[in-house]
């Protein structure tokens, strides 16, 4: 019996001495918990400025194509200034398209090319209502990249300027070296940056670039120019984000950016704010003249990540 009194004890300090893990505790380092996360939270208040982001679906490996934490990262960033209302969808294409109603500008962060959700049955002819009421049109990374034709690269050339076409246009790893910026809202604080990241260029412009802005431009090394018209250019400054102020009454406007592979890139706080910026000012929200407020908590990057 004192044998088994002394095991009771024993026990009893044990689990005294052991440290309580809390469930919040355990969910706060899960970098895979995405529940935290609302997805098509919608706003009655006609007063704030809806900004639609949706996210791709899981893709590539770790840290790279991280298009739902990525988005969720933009979504904290433009709460940070007032009067700005963004709404999360996930998996290519919001539940329900009704998400769209009321945005005055949509953002797309995930893959493209074939497989590109805006090329889904009657997704192409949704977006139009939405680009002709000049709604702003925002593709970040693989996102830019469509099929060649009438169907998808021929009309994202009216919507966006440019785009990624295969076999033409060219995807390689490198690191650009911004070192000037041109004077545009989009550039309001963001000061010269140099990062490496999956830098698409050689992209598919449309032939008459009246509206557009070319926003981040360098020469990248010329062993990287992989496709036949890329190598015809040796030397040449690329652009790898541009702005694009679209023809037409209703004023809309679009963006394009290149990069966005890495995840760990959103640390930079140059490179968030140039692409905070671009989505405010796609929404026709005034950016500040030392540009959006960007805050970040380094934390935020190792959270809200796919399972791969």
């Amino acid at each position: 019996m004192a044998g088994l009194r002394l095991i009771g004890i024993l026990a009893a300090v044990l689990m005294i001495a052991a440290p309580v893990v809390r469930a919040e505790d355990k969910a706060a380092v899960d970098p895979f918990d995405q529940s935290k996360v609302p997805l098509e939270v919608d706003t009655d208040d006609t007063k704030l400025t809806k900004i639609v982001l949706v996210a791709g679906s899981k893709s590539h490996g770790p840290g790279e194509h991280e298009f739902f934490a990525g988005s969720a990262i933009l979504m904290k960033l433009l709460q940070e200034t007032p009067g700005v209302f963004p709404v999360m969808a996930r998996d290519g294409w919001p539940k329900n398209e009704k998400i769209f109603e009321n945005a005055k500008a949509i953002v797309f962060y995930m893959d493209g090319g074939g497989g590109h959700p805006l090329l889904r049955k009657g997704h192409m002819d949704l977006m139009q209502t939405y680009i002709d009421k000049g709604v702003g049109f925002v593709n970040l990374h693989y996102a830019v990249e469509y099929p060649k034709g009438p169907e998808a690269g021929d009309r994202i050339l009216k919507w966006l300027a440019g785009y990624y076409e295969t076999g033409y246009s060219i995807n390689p790893t490198w690191k650009a070296n911004y070192k000037e910026l041109p004077e545009h809202a989009i550039t309001r604080g963001v000061k010269p940056f140099s990062i490496q990241d999956e830098w698409y260029y050689n992209m598919r412009w449309a032939e008459d670039k009246t509206g557009v802005t070319e926003l981040l431009r360098d020469a990248p090394p010329d062993g990287t120019r992989g496709t036949p018209d890329a190598k015809a250019h040796p030397g040449r400054i690329e652009t790898m984000a541009w702005a694009f102020e679209r023809p037409g009454d209703a004023h809309g406007r679009s963006f394009g950016f290149t990069g966005g592979h890495f995840h760990q890139n959103w640390g930079d706080e140059n490179y968030r704010r140039l692409v905070t910026n671009a989505i405010l000012w796609s929404a026709h929200v005034e950016v500040p003249k030392e540009g959006a407020k960007v805050d970040l908590d380094p934390a935020e990057l190792k959270k809200n990540m796919d399972k791969k």
